[in-house]
């Protein structure tokens, strides 16, 4: 089971899983942005970037940052399809 499933195999959001700054990073990232792109927009280093990164990797369960968007796209599309269900 990956990091960001729940105990019933339900991917968890990931709000619940990731800090909101990692959340900034992943979803720039997810947007195509470079780690110079991210560090310039929020104000921080590469090296905090990377590390932000990091942590996002380890608690997704995924080995880079093409998992990482996946995962972060499909979270946002799953949102997406369950307001417009409601």
């Amino acid at each position: 089971m990956r990091a960001h499933e729940g105990p019933s195999g339900n991917a968890a959001t990931l709000r619940d899983t990731l800090s909101s700054r990692e959340l900034e990073v992943l979803a720039m990232t997810s947007a195509g942005c470079t780690n110079s792109e991210v560090a310039k927009r929020l104000n921080v280093t590469v090296h905090a970037v990377k590390f932000h990164l990091g942590s996002v990797y380890r608690k997704l369960g995924v080995a880079n940052r093409t998992e990482a968007a996946v995962a972060f796209l499909e979270s946002t599309h799953a949102k997406a399809i369950g307001e417009e269900v409601s």
